[in-house]
């Protein structure tokens, strides 16, 4: 039994499956996707959270070449801003960081130098025990952390922002920053149709290869005999398994396994994650012409809005993201979506004092209590083992892309090796 069809569950079923094992794939939602998943937006079928990808998302694109999607993927010059002090510049370019007057030109190289220097780190895990903004302040100081780098680490982390490892944040600066056509140029990807081209894909394969997705249908408990894995319960009907691999958030394990031992589930409870609500407008005209623009504003809670239509122009749509990250226990949190939706409104005539609000074709509010784990120095040893103690029971989320950036191409990655830990534990039953 595979839990959550997600991109990572479903590459999990399609490994199995190639393996000649039987899979049945059971989702709570009303759709695959997960996080990648797409909903109706005002006629337009597109994705709850943005996506893309990177040059150097081969483990994505082999997965591609094997379902025969390679001609699917689409690469674009896409452009960066950063608004600063009531002015939106031009970013992501050597030019762009010698024309930008918030830093003078020592802050500036130091700035470069270290963006160079995280490009060229091919092991990460020293980074592990270091914190993230220790580590930045060494190397560009602390104005110019102060300009670049503090507004995103606090409106993203909030309490957590001073306790991060610089793993986390150095392999987010490595993607983006390998995925260029030249030093000016940055190039990014995606897939004719969005992520639901892939999606697709991946349920016929497992559909034609004889697996099973449940959708709208939620697991109620792992039934356990003699410390092991004896089937499932669901909507309290019982049905025998061999095993159970679950890539849903870690947090809801041990309450779908009471009989994990505590301290297991101590581990997997002191995982944290910052949850997301993720504003999407429809608009007439594009706001900008970036696909990505960084926010240092006081007056702006967001760290930043994305301009997917500057990425994937197929849609003929102008669409805009713009995610506020933040404990739960904020008191925006409790806010309504229409009162988050209208905050990001108000915002925009300072990106772009053109804009009014009649330009807003449509609106909506997805929300996910998982978006980002909470990586402090040390996550590597902190992390449970995919195999849990319980026999035939093997767990993975999001969490286990540590250090790599959350993307479509890690969910390959982690679900390959989930995989693996699987059947190696069935093959010595």
């Amino acid at each position: 039994m595979v839990l959550g069809a997600g991109p990572m569950g479903l590459m999990a079923a399609i490994e199995l499956l190639k393996a000649g094992h039987a899979v049945d794939l059971y989702e709570r939602d009303d759709r695959i996707g997960g996080m990648s998943a797409t909903f109706d937006f005002d006629g337009l079928e597109i994705e709850r959270y943005y996506h893309f990808i990177c040059k150097t998302d081969f483990a994505l694109f082999r997965l591609l070449d094997a379902l025969n999607l390679s001609h699917t993927l689409r690469w674009v010059d896409t452009k960066m801003g950063f608004f600063y002090n009531g002015r939106l510049y031009q970013w992501g370019t050597p030019a762009a960081l010698l024309a930008f007057d918030g830093l003078g030109l020592i802050g500036k190289l130091r700035y470069g130098i270290h963006a160079m220097y995280a490009k060229s780190i091919k092991d990460w895990r020293p980074y592990d025990k270091l914190l993230a903004t220790q580590w930045i302040r060494k190397w560009v100081g602390k104005r110019t952390y102060a300009v670049l780098w503090k507004s995103l680490f606090e409106l993203k982390l909030f309490e957590y922002s001073d306790q991060i490892s610089a793993a986390w944040i150095g392999t987010r600066i490595q993607r983006v920053a390998k995925s260029r056509r030249n030093l000016m140029q940055e190039s990014l990807g995606y897939l004719a149709g969005g992520s639901a081209t892939l999606l697709h894909a991946m349920e016929k394969f497992i559909v034609r290869r004889g697996g099973h997705i449940h959708l709208k249908c939620g697991i109620d408990r792992v039934i356990v005999r003699d410390g092991r894995v004896a089937g499932i319960v669901v909507g309290g009907d019982e049905m025998p398994c061999d095993a159970v691999i679950s890539t849903a958030p870690i947090q809801y394990v041990p309450r779908l396994v009471p009989d994990l031992p505590r301290d297991f589930a101590a581990r997997i409870d002191a995982i944290k994650n910052i949850p997301v609500a993720c504003v999407i407008l429809k608009l007439t005209q594009p706001l900008s012409g970036n696909f990505w623009t960084n926010i240092n504003d006081p007056a702006m809670a967001i760290p930043g809005v994305i301009e997917y239509s500057n990425l994937n122009p197929e849609s003929g749509e102008h669409i805009l993201y713009a995610p506020f990250y933040m404990p739960k226990t904020h008191t925006k949190w409790m806010l309504p979506n229409e009162k988050l939706i209208d905050e990001v409104i108000g915002y925009l005539p300072r990106l772009n004092p053109a804009f009014r609000p009649d330009w807003v074709l449509a609106r909506h509010c997805h929300r996910y209590d998982f978006a980002q784990t909470i990586c402090p120095p040390g996550f590597y040893d902190m992390l449970p083992p995919m195999k849990t103690p319980i026999q035939g029971l093997c767990m993975a989320d999001t969490a286990y892309y540590y250090p790599e950036d959350r993307s479509i191409n890690e969910s390959v990655n982690v679900a390959r090796e989930l995989v693996r830990v699987a059947l190696q534990e069935l093959s010595h039953d």
